[in-house]
C-alpha cells in the first residue's frame, strides 16, 4: 500500500506543475498540452484510487475521463488550427 501512497503524492506534484503551466503557458498550444496531461494524470489517480479501494467503478470513470479528455483535445486542436 505504500507504493500507492507514493504514486498518489507524485500525481499531486505533477498536477501542481501542470496547473502552473495551464495558467502561465506562453501559448494556447502549451496550455492545451498541459490540460491534456492533467487529464491523463487525473485518470491515473482514479485508477490508483480504484486499486486502493478495490472497486471497479472507478476504472470505468477513469476510462470516461480519459476519453473525454482526448475528444476535448482534438476539438481544441482543430479550433486552434482554424478548421472548426
Amino acid at each position: 500500500m505504500i507504493e500507492l501512497l507514493i504514486a498518489a503524492i507524485v500525481c499531486v506534484v505533477l498536477n501542481l506543475f501542470l496547473l502552473f503551466r495551464i495558467f502561465r503557458g506562453p501559448t494556447a498550444a502549451d496550455r492545451m498540452c498541459a490540460a491534456d496531461a492533467l487529464d491523463l494524470v487525473s485518470a491515473l489517480a482514479l485508477v490508483l484510487y480504484s486499486l486502493y479501494t478495490g472497486r471497479a467503478i472507478y476504472l470505468d470513470i477513469a476510462l470516461v475521463v480519459a476519453l473525454l479528455g482526448f475528444v476535448g483535445t482534438v476539438f481544441v486542436a482543430r479550433y486552434l488550427e482554424g478548421r472548426l
